[in-house]
């Protein structure tokens, strides 16, 4: 079902200023949901685009203190603390991390009702949720979920499913997103200007849906990641503009630095196979076999074409050395 602009905004503005019966945030775990206080290594990589000091929310997974949370608050963490509603702070580490969904996992020596993990796909659009950050970033407010669909990202990240909601929240780093029944069924990624595809403006959060981490949980706590190898990862920002994949930026040092691709370059092709989406280039990309694998990119630069091997890599090794 598409939602029309009209109807999901005055469903958003139901949930956010009109009483819900079926939504009562005196029963919901609300005490599971907690501050992290992240600061990163020196000279980590990830610092200029997520910062050096980095705070967001997380929400309690079970009764030892394992804490989910939005996975680019941790990445080269060098020391990290949680603080519960209460004021009580713990220092915590990191348990695991994929960047194929985006959760991060970290335990602190805490002891609180968890949260329920519920599905997201029982999740229905126009239905009224919670969205809950820790008490300094707003704590809990109604939300409308608008839509409901696969979600790309300009850093070589795609989801199926993500659950889109309005109003937005700006401090929406990890927060939980609970159903009627207070359980969790997202985690908070970003804000976003198409929560609604419409052709106009409709600003919202995107959550990553529980339903994702089900599988990975085992491998998570065991190793600190999923157990199939990594995808190939080229280190490459992108935009979909008119139909055409433009990078917008290449990381230093990374596969595709280091290979020659520039920054306004237009990506044409993967391995042979032309492209015109976003999503298409991702799954050419991670259809080209492990991280390591070569990938061939079909390239515009200055009105030439040319053809460019990129050695792709794993990731989390282009990261500086951290615990898992």
């Amino acid at each position: 079902m598409t939602v029309s602009f009209f109807t999901a905004a005055l469903s958003a503005w139901r949930a956010a200023h009109v009483a819900v019966p079926d939504v009562r945030t005196d029963t919901l775990p609300l005490d599971a949901v907690v501050k992290l206080s992240i600061k990163a290594l020196p000279e980590a990589r990830t610092a200029e685009n997520l910062g050096a000091e980095r705070e967001g929310s997380g929400v309690v997974l079970d009764d030892r203190g394992l804490i989910l949370t939005i996975g680019y608050l941790i990445l080269e963490a060098g020391s990290i603390l949680v603080m519960t509603g209460d004021g009580r702070v713990f220092p915590a580490s990191v348990v695991g991390y994929d960047h194929a969904t985006g959760f991060g996992l970290v335990r602190a020596g805490l002891s609180c009702r968890p949260v329920e993990v519920g599905n997201s796909a029982d999740v229905r659009e126009l239905a009224t949720v919670l969205v809950a950050a820790h008490g300094a970033a707003g704590g809990a407010s109604r939300a409308c979920v608008v839509s409901q669909r696969r979600f790309t990202g300009w850093w070589e990240y795609m989801i199926e499913g993500g659950i889109f909601t309005a109003p937005p929240r700006f401090e929406h780093s990890g927060a939980a997103l609970l159903d009627a029944e207070g359980r969790l069924v997202g985690v908070g990624s970003l804000w976003v200007s198409d929560a609604l595809e419409v052709g106009a403006a409709f600003p919202g959060n995107m959550f990553v849906p529980i339903d994702l981490l089900k599988p990975l949980l085992d491998d998570l706590l065991a190793t600190g990641r999923r157990r199939e190898p990594p995808r190939p990862w080229l280190g490459v920002y992108s935009e979909e503009i008119e139909g055409h994949v433009v990078v917008t930026r290449v990381l230093a040092d990374s596969p595709a630095d280091k290979a020659g691709l520039f920054r306004g370059d237009i990506i044409l092709g993967v391995g042979g196979e032309a492209i015109g989406h976003q999503s298409e280039f991702y799954q050419r990309l991670w259809a080209s076999g492990e991280a390591g694998a070569s990938v061939v990119l079909h390239v515009l630069h200055k009105k030439a074409v040319r053809q460019l091997s990129v050695h792709s890599a794993d990731r989390m090794e282009y990261l500086l050395p951290w615990r898992i």
